[in-house]
């Protein structure tokens, strides 16, 4: 089986919102494991939470 190619994550190229995903990842302990494994990496547990971050900061955004 071929190894998937890794690119490299430069976390000041990102968009806000790309931004604000890794920043609750490395809230909850699992930024090193995205930066050298990747997204797929990560159980629908975690991925939940992280989503769920997400989605509660944009509506406190906009209120």
């Amino acid at each position: 089986m071929a190894k998937k190619k890794t690119k490299k994550i430069n976390l000041q190229e990102l968009k806000p919102e790309e931004l604000m995903k890794y920043e609750i990842a490395e809230e909850l302990g699992l930024l090193d494991t995205v930066l050298k494994e990747g997204w797929q990496s990560l159980t629908a547990k975690d991925t939940g939470k992280i989503g769920g971050l997400v989605t509660k900061r944009k509506r406190d955004m906009q209120k």
